[in-house]
């Protein structure tokens, strides 16, 4: 015995049934999406084809440390001059700030000459061409203040070159201004004087390829602040000091030279910083070695005058053994006067009122905290200068450096001048003890000690003279080594594929986008909509109801009637209505004749004439004795579909008097000889009255003895209460709604009335159905026996 499978709980197929009926809200409308993204991915690869491509392109540069030098380091060997240590208290922060600063791409944009631009017009965009452009325009002079005005007025900076022989034409495009100027020749644009010539580097192109070429002029601040916000500086790691430096464009190697050349700014001026401080040395020292030498020259002229006057010859050898003596006494002398001199002159330079220069360093003072204030001093002022290059001086860091170097200025002055003191007690005692010393050689010629004098004075002075001639060498030399701050890791490369846009994301948005638009159009669409659409959205609202019928949606060109032997669709929906009919008119037993079938509707509008009017004929068609009766006395509309019938005498006229037989008011159909009928006759002014009048049940009383199906027409049941005065006569009420006008809330009207007893033996008819949501129409077809229509006719018909 075989296991039966279990049976899926009932919310389980519900929510599969809702799922399926969610999805076919949307794959009913699959031709929406395939045009959709049809139509986006032409749009995408349109956008594509016209759309500037952009290169991303890097470069990758180190920050060198110098406050870390190894042993291994070429510039280990001038580290302990100080001439190399302005620039080691930078940050990585600043650096980055510096690369970024106005300065520096300025300059870029000026060595680059960026400032003009060069396009190839295609007729369909313009794209620059860079470096490739047959010509090179160098700009003598330009009035940027007149370039700016010129563009606000419309006047163009954009402008075409047609050569014609040595010269060539300078056409504005904006006024179609023309300037006849010569290659190489300067000329005057009206905002710029500028020579134009040929570009060696670009083959020699024909006139009409020439002429694509467009020139376009723009303010140096206008290109250096596009690039300085479009260069981005990153720290690949945060404690790293590699840095990279990205730039998108669409031309290649405009960025790379972009890039190139403003590390090479950086570089230029960080080696300019560097050697500020070794150049104001070398002026001190020039300064210092020129008042030497001529008080060197002085002394050595007293001596040798002092010599040829006292006719003296070798006065070592005679004052030999008392010499000796005092040698110890003579280098201190020396030493301190060395001491003392430099002193001095470094006192005079800090009082001669220089704010923000750079102190001379390593001179050889002895004084070690004084070296140690003055290279402090010395790379603050550095500081300051660099950090003010990018900022004005209200910048709170320039204003910190400030105060910093003021104070430490004073420091080192105050130092100075206490060494001085030390030097000077220092070297008043060695002239006591000199004099000491000269006592005990007093027997020494006053000429001996006088020559002492002068030969002393020589020694000091030279001794002096060839210190500062040695920190000559020094600085220069340091001049001459200098390394650049930024080491370049990597040139400026660019990415071969583009950075935008992106084909496969464009196509995939686009996809997206074609599904996304049709999708969110039907979404919105069944979310606003408040009419009824389909049969489901009547068996929601209304479940023990029962639908007996779907009208198709007619076309403009087709027949609302239904004519004998009709393979319509509207003919089989009717067929169908007609047999859905016959098992609910099993209620009126053994009834063959006379079946009255009432029509109604909610409001005017829904379709109600054309569905009593399209039963008759099937009936009629089908061979039985059929009567159509115009019950809507107050706006009667049959005469839609039987001409004449509004001329003709009706139930009005009945109801009115005894006089008007029911054989004289009925007339014959032109449409079908088994349908008869009966207009609403003469407009009433008391409908309500007359429609209660017996008179109205002895109308359907002698009708049924004359015909198998009687179809009432009457008023809409929400505007007027004819249809609730004559309902007790009808075998079944047929209910009309028409798809995408009886909004869904009416339907609430028919419940009440059905559970108040107005109507009875209701059945609902829906009118006006889209064959997307046409019952079973939508995925199978009624015309089955007809041929079959093209592809584009179904897709015409999902719409």
């Amino acid at each position: 015995m075989s296991q039966q499978q279990p049976t899926p709980p009932v919310h389980q197929q519900e929510e599969e049934i809702d799922l399926r009926e969610e999805l076919e809200k949307y794959l009913r409308y699959w031709p929406w999406f395939v045009i959709g993204v049809i139509l986006c991915v032409m749009l995408a690869v349109v956008y594509l084809k016209f759309s500037t491509p952009s290169y991303d392109t890097v470069a990758s540069i180190i920050i060198k440390d110098e406050e870390s030098k190894g042993p291994a380091s070429e510039m280990e060997a001038f580290a302990d001059m100080g001439f190399l240590s302005g620039m080691g208290t930078n940050s990585i922060e600043n650096e980055i700030g510096i690369l970024q600063s106005k300065y520096l791409m300025t300059n870029v944009v000026k060595e680059l000459k960026l400032n003009v631009g060069y396009f190839e017009d295609s007729g369909i965009k313009e794209v620059e061409i860079y470096d490739k452009s047959p010509f090179l325009v160098q700009i003598l002079k330009m009035d940027e203040r007149r370039l700016i005005q010129d563009i606000e007025e419309e006047k163009g900076n954009a402008f075409r070159i047609i050569p014609n022989g040595e010269g060539f034409s300078f056409v504005n495009l904006e006024t179609n201004k023309k300037t006849e100027a010569k290659f190489g020749v300067p000329f005057n644009t009206g905002f710029a004087e500028i020579i134009v010539t040929k570009n060696d580097l670009v083959p020699s192109l024909d006139l009409a390829e020439a002429e694509t070429v467009i020139l376009k002029f723009y303010t140096v601040e206008n290109v250096e602040q596009k690039y300085r916000e479009n260069v981005q500086v990153n720290l690949p790691a945060e404690k790293s000091s590699l840095i990279n430096l990205n730039l998108q464009d669409p031309v290649k190697r405009k960025a790379q030279d972009i890039l190139d050349q403003l590390v090479l700014e950086y570089n230029k001026e960080a080696i300019e910083d560097k050697n500020l401080v070794a150049r104001n040395t070398a002026s001190f020292i020039d300064e210092r070695l020129a008042i030497i030498n001529e008080e060197l020259d002085s002394v050595e002229v007293g001596k040798e005058s002092f010599k040829e006057a006292n006719r003296l010859a070798d006065i070592e050898t005679e004052a030999e053994l008392f010499i000796e003596n005092a040698s110890d006494y003579r280098k201190k002398s020396e030493e301190i006067g060395t001491q003392l001199e430099l002193t001095r002159a470094m006192i005079s330079y800090l009082e001669s009122g220089n704010d923000y220069e750079l102190l001379p360093a390593n001179l050889g003072l002895e004084g070690e905290s004084v070296n140690q204030q003055i290279t402090e001093y010395n790379s603050l002022v550095l500081e300051r200068n660099r950090v003010l290059s990018g900022s004005t001086e209200r910048n709170p860091v320039v204003v910190r450096l400030d105060s910093q170097i003021e104070q430490l200025q004073a420091n080192v002055l105050k130092s100075m001048k206490r060494l001085q003191a030390n030097l000077e007690i220092t070297q008043e005692d060695l002239r006591q003890q000199g004099a000491a010393i000269g006592s005990e050689i007093a027997a020494i010629p006053s000429k001996e000690r006088q020559y002492r004098g002068i030969e002393r004075q020589q020694n000091i002075k030279e001794a002096l003279y060839l210190f500062l001639l040695q920190k000559r060498e020094e600085n220069s030399l340091s001049l001459a080594i200098t390394a650049p701050k930024a080491k370049i890791v990597d040139r400026a490369y660019s990415s071969q594929d583009p950075v935008s846009p992106k084909s496969k994301i464009v196509l995939l948005a686009a996809l997206i986008l074609g599904l996304l638009i049709p999708f969110l159009v039907i979404y919105l669409r069944n979310l606003l909509n408040n009419k009824i659409n389909s049969r489901e959205d009547i068996e929601r609202a209304v479940k023990d109801i029962p639908i007996v019928g779907e009208l198709p949606r007619i076309a403009k060109k087709d027949t609302d009637i239904i004519s004998s032997n009709d393979r319509s669709v509207l003919s089989e929906a009717f067929r169908i209505m007609v047999t859905n009919l016959q098992y609910l008119l099993v209620n009126t037993g053994d009834k063959e004749k006379g079946i009255k079938l009432f029509v109604t509707s909610t409001v005017k509008g829904e379709g109600k004439t054309f569905t009593a009017f399209n039963l008759a004929m099937t009936f009629a068609n089908m061979g039985k004795k059929v009567l159509i009766l115009g019950a809507d006395l107050r706006n009667p509309q049959l005469q839609r579909y039987e001409e004449g019938a509004r001329s003709f005498r009706g139930v009005s006229d009945y109801l009115v008097g005894n006089e008007s037989t029911l054989s004289e008011l009925t007339e014959s159909s032109k449409l079908s000889e088994n349908l008869d009928l009966i207009s609403s006759g003469s407009i009433p002014p008391n409908p309500s009255e007359l429609l209660r009048s017996k008179r109205m049940g002895e109308l359907f009383a002698e009708l049924e003895e004359k015909y198998d199906y009687i179809i009432v027409d009457t008023a809409p049941a929400m505007l007027v209460a004819d249809t609730f005065l004559i309902n007790k006569y009808a075998d079944l009420t047929l209910y009309v709604s028409r798809a995408g006008y009886t909004e869904k809330k009416l339907l609430n009207f028919l419940t009440d009335t059905r559970a108040d007893g107005k109507l009875h033996d209701i059945s609902i008819v829906l009118n006006d159905v889209e064959s997307a949501n046409f019952g079973y129409g939508n995925k199978y077809g009624y015309a089955y026996g007809e041929e079959e229509s093209g592809f584009w006719q179904k897709v015409k018909n999902r719409f």
